[in-house]
């Protein structure tokens, strides 16, 4: 029989941050550390990518799909189904708490999904979590059933053809967590809690500890089905200031970084201990409307506020030239589909004050800017983003009070939909463009919470189902141009641009890529000690 048991996340126990193996300087908390819940590349991080693992996988060189629990699939000629083959003996962690008794299976398929759809589920209320990634992909609408065939076989039947389908299953939410740690926290009448806070997983690294918004530990997963890690520990040093972040990585506290400021940049370029890796991300940085509140329901004052953005000097100033700006609501990098011929929206103060009058606002009117509170690829900098548009505004009349939170309250109260304005962003798992404006823009999004702007267009929508319906790629490009056009008509947000992902290490950390997507993965990566 398995062996569960509860230990306490506070121990009286003082650990240095410092340790052998890695030490990465994170930039903010997990929500929690269970990938069905998460909607943040903090999140993802600490959970997905070093306790988890999909059924497959994007491959980081190419970009295509490759195998990963699953060592094979097969598509149905009519696009309904989808078969997948799953691998052999892969075991779960082994933890002070859970002991596995059985290896992966399609038993660990079907419940990580079952949760997620079914609300009468008992696994599915889990301390008020919601299932926003497996909704905004419109599985919730589009999946018709799942049937275990064997123990290594699976099949997912769709209502629709989804060409969005299979880069889905590479996301996040898509993890596969253990059925039997579900059960035997049932049966031994457990809190549900530790579902989300001592998570049981297949991936490279098992959780060990976690000291609220101080550090993570990890180890190395012995029995991998990749191969044991070279590095036995890693230790997320959460350290949400970015000053403090770099003075730890200068001193050697830190191995590695998260996403710099623009101001500490070129010193840590010139650093001749520090590798600085930086790529064109697959990100967009924006400035959402609450359209859900006046004056924010009309056109009008969105095109106004944003005409009076001058998003060129961000650029400049917050991104230091490391970005790409865009009238699009998908990142420059996402080719074929961004649309590159859309009509500018310049920075124009006059026509700025003009939209204004014509909505009924000749004297201005007074907003709120949330600015996000972490850095970002999309946004270096949320409160100097937010300086640099509040005198912006300013200068046609809109006086605009500046207002943020904690990474975690920020994300729930803008989920909650209590800002008028707030700088967001948002980094696609994939290029998948479909999944990217659905989860932005689409009216489902508004409900899982992922749209922040809370704007619905059923002929928007309508022309992202038709694409994603579709196999063929010109048919989608134009389906998606049509999409965007109404998004550049309406303007529920304003489109600041793409940034680079950066990522800072020292010279003794190798194998450690920089992803396009965002966030990091220390599976591969190594240190070398001097002797």
């Amino acid at each position: 029989m398995p062996i569960l048991v509860i230990i306490s996340c506070s121990d009286n126990n003082q650990h240095s941050v410092i340790d052998t193996g890695i030490v990465y300087c994170s930039e903010g908390s997990p929500e929690s550390f269970n990938p069905h819940v998460g909607t943040s590349l903090v999140n993802f991080d600490a959970s997905a990518r070093m306790l988890f693992n999909r059924l497959v996988s994007i491959d980081p060189n190419n970009g295509k799909i490759k195998p990963s629990l699953a060592h094979r699939w097969k598509k149905s000629n009519d696009g309904l189904s989808y078969t997948f083959y799953l691998r052999k003996h892969v075991r779960f962690h082994t933890t002070s708490w859970f002991t596995p008794s059985r290896f992966f299976s399609s038993v660990d398929v079907l419940f990580s999904f079952d949760r997620q759809r079914y609300t009468n589920h008992e696994f599915h209320k889990v301390k008020g979590k919601t299932y926003n990634y497996y909704n905004s992909t419109g599985l919730d609408q589009n999946l018709d059933d799942i049937e275990i065939i064997d123990e290594h076989q699976i099949v997912f039947k769709l209502k629709e053809p989804d060409s969005s389908f299979l880069f889905n299953m590479t996301m996040e939410f898509a993890s596969i967590l253990s059925e039997e740690y579900a059960q035997n926290i049932i049966e031994n009448q457990y809190p549900k809690e530790i579902f989300n806070n001592k998570p049981i997983g297949t991936g490279p690294f098992i959780f060990k500890r976690y000291q609220t918004d101080a550090f993570i530990r990890y180890t190395s997963h012995p029995e991998y089905m990749d191969g044991k890690e070279e590095t036995d520990n890693i230790v997320f040093a959460i350290t949400p200031d970015p000053s403090l972040r770099y003075a730890r990585l200068i001193s050697g506290e830190c191995d590695v970084m998260a996403q710099p400021l623009s101001s500490h940049y070129q010193l840590l370029k010139n650093h001749p201990e520090l590798n600085v890796q930086q790529q064109a991300g697959l990100n967009l940085g924006y400035w959402a409307f609450n359209t859900q509140k006046e004056p924010f329901n009309n056109p009008k004052v969105r095109k106004a506020l944003s005409h009076a953005i001058n998003r060129q000097t961000i650029l400049e100033t917050v991104f230091s030239g490391l970005g790409e700006l865009s009238n699009a609501p998908l990142p420059v990098t996402m080719t074929p589909h961004h649309h590159k011929y859309l009509k500018d929206i310049s920075y124009d103060p006059e026509l700025a004050k003009q939209l204004l009058t014509d909505a009924g606002f000749p004297n201005g009117l007074e907003i709120d800017i949330w600015a996000i509170p972490i850095q970002r690829p999309y946004n270096p900098d949320g409160q100097l983003m937010a300086e640099l548009m509040q005198e912006d505004l300013r200068q046609i009349g809109v006086k605009a009070t500046i207002v943020s939170y904690s990474w975690g309250t920020f994300l729930s109260k803008v989920s909650r939909g209590e800002h008028q304005t707030a700088l967001l962003g948002w980094v696609a798992d994939n290029q998948d463009a479909g999944h990217f404006l659905a989860s932005l823009l689409s009216c489902n999004a508004r409900t899982s919470l992922t749209n922040r702007s809370f704007w619905c267009n059923p002929d928007f929508d309508d022309l992202i189902f038709q694409a994603q319906r579709s196999s063929n790629i010109n048919v989608q490009r134009e389906l998606f141009y049509k999409a965007q056009e109404i998004f550049r008509e309406e303007l529920p947000f304003l489109p600041i641009g793409s940034g680079q992902t950066i990522q800072v290490s020292h010279q003794s950390v190798k194998n450690l890529k920089v992803r396009t997507t965002g966030g990091i993965s220390f599976s591969g990566v190594k240190k070398e000690v001097a002797q």
